[in-house]
């Protein structure tokens, strides 16, 4: 398995982690929506002055992952929602991890999460959780392996097409 440089991004990093969503976004989703729900999405929701703002935003955490110079992975962490599943436990989510497609099945998935991991243990935390789309089975089953378990579901809208995502928590 390769091995990725993985590190905490920083606000210089802000336009590049914007960059690198819009493209993994567009990558993991665009073939299989409509192109006017993705350009809806990616103009008034996905900017990339939006996502650079995250960046600097308190409460969220960015990683980077890279193959030599190139970026090839992130994740956004963030505090947030507290649900009755968590049984009043300190949580984190797991906001965004993506990949470059070319980059898919490498290991660098397997990197991010165990770093999301890590981080989540260093902060006291007892429950990482995250949402997934119900029809992205790649994901879904990435995320079984790693033990996450289907909690609850919640609204996704894209565009106009108002999807669901599955909320998937693992006890830590």
């Amino acid at each position: 398995m390769q091995e990725f440089l993985v590190r905490y991004a920083t606000n210089e990093d802000a336009e590049l982690i914007a960059d690198l969503s819009r493209r993994t976004f567009h990558e993991t989703f665009g073939y299989v929506n409509t192109k006017e729900n993705m350009d809806k999405f990616m103009n008034e929701q996905f900017t990339r002055e939006n996502l650079i703002n995250e960046v600097t935003e308190p409460g969220n955490t960015f990683l980077l992952a890279f193959d030599n110079d190139t970026p090839v992975g992130y994740v956004r962490m963030r505090e947030g929602k507290k649900f009755p599943a968590f049984e009043n436990k300190d949580s984190i989510e797991i906001a965004r991890i993506y990949s470059v497609n070319s980059y898919l099945g490498t290991g660098v998935g397997q990197q991010l999460m165990r770093q999301c991991v890590f981080i989540a243990k260093e902060l006291k935390k007892e429950i990482i959780w995250l949402g997934v789309w119900e029809k992205n089975p790649r994901a879904i089953a990435f995320y079984t392996r790693w033990g996450f378990e289907k909690f609850s579901e919640q609204d996704f809208l894209l565009g106009d097409d108002l999807q669901k995502d599955w909320l998937l928590m693992k006890k830590l």
